[in-house]
């Protein structure tokens, strides 16, 4: 069962003397699997980090480290992950990123439970969500069926202002937080809030 389970910690755990290469080579190694050359080759491409690769991971930026993170505990191709607000302390760029990240690996078929105290988060990413409350989980469910536990929305007319983050992407050039989409049913995600659980 040990085996079948990886975790991703609140803070990226990359070595920042070595490459990002290296890093996901010292993991292979220390797995004793075959070809850890290919291994963090194929990581690297994945997550979008080929050019990247052999820059000390001191000059990465946070979404990169924290995607160079996310590859590290894959290596070994575990079916269920677990991530700890993988998104802390990440500018909306950097979120996106690893948003894009995990919707990826659900849609490899990657199980990935996921914590976070960022309701959107859990919006966006979550299959099912389970919300806790002193250390108990008090409900849980798909969106729609959390959703249906208050009253029928009534419809009124709101004149939407830009957030700050509308404007942030605007600036920049970006995609705003609304390009993403909910997360492949391939992995079984729940979020959790405040404790709020992803799975």
């Amino acid at each position: 069962m040990r085996a079948s389970i990886s975790l991703t910690g609140q803070f990226a755990a990359v070595d920042e003397i070595l490459s990002g290469r290296e890093n996901l080579v010292l993991v292979a190694r220390l797995r004793h699997l075959p070809n850890p050359g290919g291994i963090a080759d194929e990581l690297l491409a994945r997550f979008s980090l080929t050019e990247a690769g052999g820059r000390r991971t001191a000059t990465y930026s946070g979404g990169m480290r924290r995607r160079l993170d996310i590859a590290m505990s894959l290596i070994g191709n575990p079916p269920v992950i677990f991530l700890d607000e993988p998104t802390t302390g990440l500018d909306p760029e950097a979120r996106l990123e690893v948003w894009g990240a995990v919707k990826a690996l659900a849609g490899a078929g990657t199980t990935v439970m996921l914590t976070t105290q960022t309701l959107d988060e859990a919006e966006h990413l979550a299959d099912r969500i389970a919300i806790l409350h002193e250390g108990h989980i008090i409900v849980n469910g798909t969106l729609a069926e959390l959703k249906a536990l208050l009253p029928p929305a009534k419809i009124e007319y709101v004149e939407k202002q830009p957030t700050l983050e509308d404007v942030y992407f605007a600036v920049v050039g970006g995609g705003g937080a609304g390009n993403g989409a909910a997360a492949s049913e391939n992995g079984a995600h729940d979020a959790a809030t405040n404790g709020t659980e992803l799975s």
